[in-house]
């Protein structure tokens, strides 16, 4: 009886302890989050001037001004900011193809940076070989825990991606 209770109390301060962290855990990411209207609007802060000097130093941009070069930035840094929290912090088996949006702006912030004039013109293709990667991946693993769940086997799997089917049929199969 009292080996029990012990149990019990041990178990009631473990989870005190693991709610405090959780509790932590959840307030920090709140505050990143909240803290992305300050990322966004910082561009506001940024000279609309080509040339910025200041008395540390002297710098200057290809961008129309440096206003323009951080309303750019700030509009690329904040979806991967976001994208990037939500990904490390998701706990679904869908969560590996938030990638792809994160490449995609990835690539989109990489030309800023670069301050390359053709934004958001080539990242398709740079990004075309992860999505070739990972989709297929993803549908895979989807369709192997759709098993799973189901009790279906692999050889029925296979017969059902052998079948030949309307492209009606398909879609009813896909959505349905």
């Amino acid at each position: 009886m009292i080996k029990q209770n012990n149990k019990s109390i041990e178990t009631e301060i473990d989870l005190r302890k693991t709610d405090k962290k959780s509790v932590f855990n959840g307030s920090v990411i709140a505050f990143f989050i909240l803290a992305t209207p300050f990322l966004f609007y910082s561009y506001k802060s940024f000279p609309d001037v080509k040339l910025w000097e200041t008395s540390f130093f002297s710098i200057k941009t290809d961008f129309y001004s440096w206003f323009d070069f951080a309303w750019y930035f700030a509009n690329k840094f904040v979806p991967i900011y976001l994208l990037l929290i939500w990904f490390f912090t998701c706990k679904h088996w869908w969560h590996w193809i938030l990638l792809v949006p994160i490449g995609m702006y990835a690539f989109q912030l990489w030309g800023i940076i670069n301050e390359n004039r053709g934004l958001d013109e080539l990242e398709l293709y740079l990004l075309f070989p992860l999505m070739m990667i990972l989709v297929p991946l993803i549908y895979l693993i989807r369709a192997k825990l759709f098993n799973q769940i189901t009790g279906n086997d692999l050889v029925a799997f296979e017969e059902e991606l052998g079948a030949n089917k309307s492209l009606l049929q398909q879609l009813k199969d896909l959505f349905g």
